[in-house]
């Protein structure tokens, strides 16, 4: 039988439903969420997305907030936890234990959603994808979040769909991980990652190349080059170099493949990049590279607006269903914000967003103004 949600009965919000709304087409064929014995679940899949989904629209900053408007919220307790509330340790067993397979699935099939309607800002440079990673402070009871001596950190691996600015994937591991293992696993076929100087690795580049990935890559200023090829460039660009190279020390560290490399000048800062992309211009290369600090971004405005990283579970599985959670709120933003306003997601419309909800709980005659509204946006 397919999964759906009950519709909401009392204080409702019809901002709040809409914004929600995409939820109930991506749980379609979802795996079954089940308790592992014949005692049926009170807190189901429905009251815990919608929980970690509540949590971060609204900026809570930890599970005791969040558990306290459960419980003294009239809106949230009857339309977002489940009958009778729910305690803090069955918050906390569920979000560690419980639920990422579901999670996982919901946000894949959101971000296939929102990748369908969001059109490209540079389709002329192909599918774009920026992958770095983000390290989360962790407390000294993660143990297996090793980080340094007196440090535990976890750290997110990520690619951003740069032309849609959506999260494509994702991968969670102790802060010490190595970024460049997940650059593979990130992309998919077609789509061009761009990177910045960590991700350097000439045994990569030889190997990304067999297998077909498409990469931008910044390299560090003191890499050896040897020339093969120069190709000629406008006087008048901001490209000083553009041709055809081996990287690193014969014999030592150089690459068996050649690569093309583009070396351009910005604001008195000199760049050199490398790419297996022969299709472009040197500029509309120099562009990727530039595209590349749209996922620093997004991590910062995530972490600031959404409240991601403060945590609500210490166990590895949780904080992977936590991240999700946070991700999967911000797709349901950029939906919402598309089909609302035909806008990228922005803290304009975030608060908007909140203002109208609290607008509808203060006064239901506020919810005919709404659905009105939002009625005369849809296409």
């Amino acid at each position: 039988m397919p999964h759906t949600f009950k519709p909401f009965q009392k204080n409702s919000s019809i901002s709040f439903d809409t914004f929600f709304g995409p939820i109930e087409e991506a749980i379609k064929g979802m795996p079954p969420y089940t308790s592992g014995c014949n005692v049926p679940l009170k807190f189901t899949i429905d009251h815990y997305l919608k929980t970690l989904v509540f949590y971060h629209l609204q900026e809570h900053t930890s599970a005791q907030h969040l558990l306290q408007v459960l419980e003294q919220d009239d809106y949230a307790r009857e339309n977002i936890a489940p009958p009778g509330g729910i305690k803090k340790s069955t918050l906390s067993e569920t979000i560690n234990s419980k639920g990422l397979e579901q999670f996982l699935y919901v946000f894949n099939q959101l971000q296939l959603h929102a990748s369908g309607i969001l059109s490209p800002r540079f389709s002329e440079l192909g599918n774009i994808v920026a992958i770095d990673g983000s390290l989360i402070d962790a407390v000294f009871s993660m143990a297996w979040a090793d980080y340094r001596k007196g440090a535990k950190k976890a750290k997110v691996h990520m690619g951003l769909d740069v032309n849609r600015s959506i999260p494509r994937k994702l991968f969670l591991t102790d802060g010490k991980a190595g970024e460049r293992p997940f650059v593979s696993q990130i992309l998919s076929s077609g789509e061009t990652g761009v990177m910045d100087r960590g991700y350097q690795s000439h045994e990569l580049f030889d190997k990304w190349q067999e297998e077909g990935i498409l990469f931008v890559c910044r390299i560090k200023a003191g890499t050896r080059r040897t020339i093969i090829e120069k190709f000629d460039i406008d006087p008048e660009s901001c490209v000083f170099f553009d041709g055809i190279v081996h990287l690193g020390t014969p014999g030592v560290n150089q690459t068996k493949k050649t690569l093309r490399l583009v070396g351009y000048e910005i604001n008195k800062v000199k760049y050199q990049v490398t790419t297996d992309r022969y299709d472009l211009t040197a500029e509309q290369i120099a562009l990727i590279y530039k595209l590349r600090w749209d996922v620093e971004k997004f991590f910062a405005w995530w972490k600031r607006h959404l409240k991601v990283y403060h945590l609500i579970a210490r166990s590895e599985h949780g904080l992977m269903v936590q991240i999700l959670a946070g991700l999967i709120t911000y797709l349901l933003l950029a939906i919402y914000c598309h089909k609302q306003h035909n806008e990228h997601v922005s803290i304009k419309r975030l608060r908007e967003l909140r203002i109208r909800i609290q607008n509808e709980l203060r006064n239901p005659e506020k919810i005919k103004t709404n659905v009105k509204d939002q009625k005369e946006t849809e296409p």
